[in-house]
């Protein structure tokens, strides 16, 4: 049987037509006069978003970085939901590279506490505290389980930010789940944000790259940092004519990932309640607590991998478990009939 590959939303191969772009995607160098496929893609990304322009990179990881980087200019600190990719898993590039200090205040499923926020900002630099560079919001929610910050939350935490002259930005790597979760167009989200990043090579099936978006002032400025960090590319149209594919074709498609995680929480809360709460589920993502079988999260994982089903723990009780276009109806079943007897065999 060909394996079930439940570990993210990433390892999406190419459609047919991304290949057939992309073997005669027309090229030039990016970082000198410009390649014309990449214009075209990031043309394509600022429309979508809003915003007066765009640049491609190769990860979601290094636009927000360069974000950081082009809002800050290195100096002050930023305030990240304390869960937040950019906070657990991209290897400390806020202090690292961006030399800023980081602070992280509290959030529920994703959405930092008002209040909090409000106490931490400090407007400007005193004897005693840094000031507040920047701002960072995330949808959807990697860690929370895919969950939308709802546009309330947002507008009202932006409402905060202008109120003190603080920038704000969206690291929407999974923005068009959260637009499809909404139903609403992606502007919508990211006009909550000075800038907004987010990821073509995950639902969105290209092979690889992320799009940084804002004004063209911000923008101007990113291109400077993304040379600084190494992103600078070449004849990179072979990779972003998938993703002019992706966005011209597999928008509307993420509905489908969205109804088989839906149904996949479903199962297993039909395996037993405390596997998956479905009402946690909102886009593609279903995070599963393995705590009752008394078995870890690496114990499940190493006890599907013979019957065809790929894992990797999110916690050491937790599984993550990421739909995408791979996975349709039946590979969902079989999942779940997996899942059933390793509970089985771990509880009896």
């Amino acid at each position: 049987m060909n394996p079930i590959d439940l570990r993210s939303d990433t390892i999406t191969l190419p459609t047919e037509k991304m290949l057939e772009r992309m073997r005669h995607a027309k090229l030039g160098d990016d970082s000198r006069d410009g390649d014309p496929t990449v214009k075209m893609l990031e043309s394509l990304a600022a429309a979508r978003t809003g915003k007066a322009a765009a640049c491609f990179m190769p990860s979601g990881t290094m636009t927000n970085l360069v974000a950081i980087l082009a809002h800050t200019g290195r100096g002050g600190e930023v305030l990240l939901e304390a869960e937040s990719h950019i906070a657990r898993t991209e290897m400390g590039g806020v202090g690292n590279i961006a030399s800023l200090f980081h602070r992280t205040l509290s959030g529920k499923r994703g959405a930092m506490d008002l209040d909090a926020l409000k106490d931490a900002i400090s407007p400007g630099l005193t004897p005693i505290r840094l000031g507040t560079a920047l701002i960072c919001m995330e949808t959807t929610h990697n860690a929370a389980g895919g969950a939308i910050l709802s546009l309330d939350h947002m507008a009202a935490l932006q409402a905060i930010a202008k109120t003190h002259g603080i920038p704000v930005h969206i690291d929407g790597a999974r923005l068009f789940n959260a637009a499809i979760g909404l139903g609403v167009p992606a502007d919508r989200i990211a006009a909550y944000g000075d800038s907004v990043t987010f990821c073509i090579s995950k639902g969105l099936s290209a092979p690889i790259g992320s799009v940084l978006c804002g004004s063209d002032d911000f923008i101007l400025r990113a291109r400077a940092f993304r040379r600084m960090v190494g992103g600078n590319l070449r004849q990179a149209g072979v990779v972003a004519a998938a993703g002019v594919v992706a966005l011209e074709d597999m928008v509307e498609r993420l509905a489908d990932d969205h109804r088989a995680a839906k149904r996949l929480a479903e199962g297993l809360h039909g395996i037993d309640p405390r596997l998956a709460n479905p009402g946690d589920v909102e886009t593609n993502i279903v995070n599963m607590d393995v705590s009752a079988s008394r078995r870890s999260a690496a114990d499940w994982t190493a006890a599907l991998r013979p019957k065809s089903i790929v894992v990797t723990p999110a916690r050491p009780w937790r599984l993550r478990l990421v739909t995408h276009r791979h996975i349709g109806t039946a590979e969902v079943e079989r999942a779940l009939d997996a899942f059933s007897d390793t509970w089985r065999t771990f509880v009896r």
